[in-house]
């Protein structure tokens, strides 16, 4: 195992003497390399758009989102799918994120997990991938057994397949249809990985639900308006949304959002168009869910 080829585990000079820095001139360090973190991933984005488009196909012909990963790459793949159902109002199976070590990895790392074969290609069948499902396989070493051998099992489905990887020319870059390969140097802990390879890995897997949810009509203008409203807090910003949305006073939001059955995307076509519920929803239904299409018909 070559990890001293890998740039993830490199020692970084800028670091060097950590151990001997004040508290002040080591944050100072970290935060001058988590600057570096928005630059590689800037370098990315043609990639990162590829992987877009083909997820936003799949939600459009019924496909599903599966982040797949070990260690910190896994819970950063859970963290954003745990977040796409009380944002975008999402059933729990459209964005699913599997770890090295089942779920119970999340609070508790499961040592070995990583290195299992057999263990990847059992989770997406556990949970009934398909052909028709994206597969993005997350590794900061771009080298990870457990995250490579399911990438070939959805890839023989005939799954589009996409790495996201801190290594160039990964291991898992070269079993995917696109490769996202952000080189963020040299971690300031050596082989720290949590630190910004993982920085790197949420914002790219940020950019990748949220405008794949948008892409399928899950946002007006930059309002998320299929928003589930579980708590006080999503209560008040479903209201305060369509208040922005349409210009209305947070008394006729209050009525409209009820009489839409609390769906703050009929609400505010309902305002938008002085319409009824049903009215809203079939013009909604017609434009794919998509609001600014509705309020153009």
């Amino acid at each position: 195992m070559n990890l001293h080829q890998m740039t993830t585990e490199k020692s970084n000079p800028r670091s060097e003497h950590l151990d001997s820095l004040s508290i002040r001139e080591a944050l100072t360090i970290m935060n001058q390399e988590d600057h570096e973190v928005a630059k590689a991933v800037k370098l990315v984005l043609p990639e990162i758009e590829q992987v877009i488009q083909h997820v936003i196909h799949a939600f459009q012909q019924g496909g599903r989102l599966i982040y797949i990963g070990a260690g910190t790459s896994g819970r950063i793949g859970l963290m954003d799918a745990v977040e796409c159902p009380p944002t975008f109002g999402t059933p729990f199976d459209m964005v699913r994120g599997l770890i090295a070590g089942g779920d119970h990895a999340f609070i508790s790392a499961v040592e070995g997990a990583e290195d299992s074969e057999t263990m990847g290609v059992d989770d997406l069948k556990r949970i009934g991938f398909t052909g028709n499902d994206v597969l993005i396989g997350i590794a900061a070493s771009g080298r990870t057994p457990y995250v490579i051998a399911a990438m070939h099992y959805a890839r023989s489905l005939g799954s589009f397949v996409a790495a996201v990887s801190n290594n160039k020319n990964s291991k898992i870059g070269a079993v995917a249809d696109v490769a996202i390969e952000a080189d963020v140097g040299p971690e300031v802990l050596t082989g720290s990985t949590r630190l910004k390879a993982g920085s790197s890995q949420k914002m790219i897997l940020n950019m990748i639900s949220t405008l794949s949810m948008v892409g399928i009509g899950k946002a007006y203008k930059n309002y998320m308006v299929d928003v589930l409203q579980s708590n006080k807090k999503l209560q008040a910003r479903a209201v305060n949304m369509i208040c922005a949305a349409t210009g209305a006073e947070e008394p006729l939001a209050l009525r409209t959002l009820s009489a839409s059955h609390n769906q703050p995307k009929v609400a505010i076509v309902m305002i938008l168009l002085d319409c009824d519920y049903g009215e809203a929803r079939d013009r909604l239904a017609k434009a794919k869910g998509f609001v600014r299409d509705a309020i153009k018909q």
